[in-house]
């Protein structure tokens, strides 16, 4: 089959539901085995009994946790991620701190920890799902814009150092997609907009978007498979919008 991941050991952060959940399954579906790795215990234990595959149960927030771990994988998928909306004067430093350790630090000791093992085979992919808020900024979401720019400079670093061993690092971003985290943003999102829920979706997360609806999860994990596969050898450094034309303007 086109993009046979049969063999390939893979590591999908975030991954008991939504873009994470996708991911993995559609990569187990092409042939890899998957670790399910989240802090939703019973949740990554679920998916990855579903898949044949590994459960990690891991609070990537913790990240000195992290700092001596050694990862043996050939697809590391970093997906973990939290939301906050507020304006900068409201915004907690602990909140805006940890979201930079679990979307910053966290991809970062991962990478720093799939490395070395990578490059002795000669082979590895790292895709990082970002989002349209590594490329573009929108108001009240200070902490999860600086974090999503990190990343997408994070991946850029690791696809210069990996290019000579075989590993490339690529960024996929989408826009708002159709998952939990999404759906808890709506009240917050009416409430610094002052507006009903109703019209959030509309005039808030879709008010840029070029085709009106959600990203479905399963869109999202279709791009990440064929990044994590052969077919994508050179493709490094990138980052892939999946944003309905948002950042087209």
């Amino acid at each position: 089959m086109t993009g046979d991941l049969t063999g390939r050991r893979a590591l999908v952060t975030g991954a008991a539901t939504g873009i994470g959940e996708a991911c993995a399954r559609v990569l187990a579906a092409r042939g890899a085995l998957v670790t399910v790795a989240d802090v939703d215990d019973v949740g990554a234990k679920q998916v990855a009994a579903d898949l044949g595959g590994r459960a990690w149960h891991v609070d990537l927030s913790e990240t000195v946790e992290l700092d001596s771990a050694e990862l043996d994988v050939d697809i590391l998928v970093n997906n973990a991620g939290v939301q906050s909306v507020a304006p900068i004067e409201e915004m907690a430093p602990d909140v805006f701190r940890r979201m930079q350790r679990l979307m910053v630090e966290a991809p970062f000791l991962l990478i720093r920890a799939a490395l070395p093992r990578m490059y002795e085979r000669g082979f590895g992919r790292i895709v990082n799902i970002s989002s349209v808020h590594g490329l573009r900024a929108s108001a009240f979401k200070s902490s999860y814009v600086a974090a999503k720019h990190a990343l997408e400079g994070l991946s850029k670093t690791t696809a210069l150092e990996g290019a000579s061993h075989g590993v490339t690092s690529n960024c996929v971003n989408p826009g708002y997609v159709h998952t939990e985290l999404v759906t808890k943003q709506i009240a917050d999102q009416a409430r610094v907009h002052d507006m009903d829920e109703d019209a959030v979706v509309e005039k808030i997360m879709l008010t840029e978007s070029a085709v009106k609806r959600l990203v479905r999860p399963e869109e999202v994990a279709s791009l990440v498979a064929w990044l994590a596969s052969d077919d994508a050898a050179m493709v490094t450094g990138a980052s892939y919008p999946m944003d309905g034309g948002w950042s087209a303007r």
